[in-house]
């Protein structure tokens, strides 16, 4: 019997030929979004030296979005991750959706941060 991959391994296949292709610098970071079932994570990440510039999820009590899983909440974490990066500088990102289809939850976090005034 032929068994199918697991989402999440054919997720992180996908994620690797994206990334393939993305780097953030650190006049451009990397925005990387992560979703769970109960949360979504946003990163500003400098790859050059490898460090996470600024993050935000609805896993953070300081945000007090609360947890959920739903396209509220993505809107919510893009406006905090547009926030912050514009706080620390920054205007321009790359966007890398993670290996998810740019549908749903990630669509509304990007969309956010971009009317919150992100460029990419």
């Amino acid at each position: 019997m032929i068994t199918k991959p697991a989402k999440n391994i054919v997720r992180k296949k996908r994620h690797g030929r994206v990334r393939k292709n993305l780097f953030g610098t650190a006049e451009r970071p990397r925005l990387n979004v992560y979703r769970s079932n109960k949360n979504i994570y946003a990163q500003l990440i400098d790859d050059i030296t490898g460090v996470t510039v600024a993050s935000a999820s609805t896993a953070d009590k300081e945000l007090n979005i609360g947890a959920g899983s739903n396209v509220d909440t993505a809107k919510k974490v893009g406006e905090a991750i547009a926030k912050r990066a514009q706080d620390k500088g920054y205007k321009s990102v790359v966007f890398d959706r993670g290996g998810y289809l740019y549908h749903g939850r990630v669509k509304a976090l990007a969309d956010a941060a971009r009317e919150a005034g992100l460029e990419f």
